[in-house]
């Protein structure tokens, strides 16, 4: 068994509305910054015991899957980094 330390970033799907990143734009804007886009975003770390990296990847596909994001509205990444 292996420790693994995973990341799952959790974006909001292309169309859907992200009042949180618009008023945080419009703010950057207010203060000089020019964006021509931005994009909020969840990130959870969580460290777990594995036979490998596949089987480590596998279970946080699932958690996330059931949990952490909404495949309806949201995009997610999963990446794995061994400890």
């Amino acid at each position: 068994m292996t420790d693994y330390t995973a990341t799952v970033t959790v974006r909001l799907k292309a169309g859907v509305l992200d009042p949180e990143a618009e008023t945080t734009q419009r703010a950057l804007e207010r203060l000089g910054f020019d964006l021509s886009d931005l994009r909020s975003a969840d990130q959870f770390e969580m460290d777990l015991t594995a036979d490998d990296e596949a089987a480590a990847r596998d279970r946080v596909t699932e958690m996330t899957e059931r949990l952490l994001a909404n495949p309806t509205l949201h995009d997610y990444e999963v990446s794995i980094e061994a400890q």
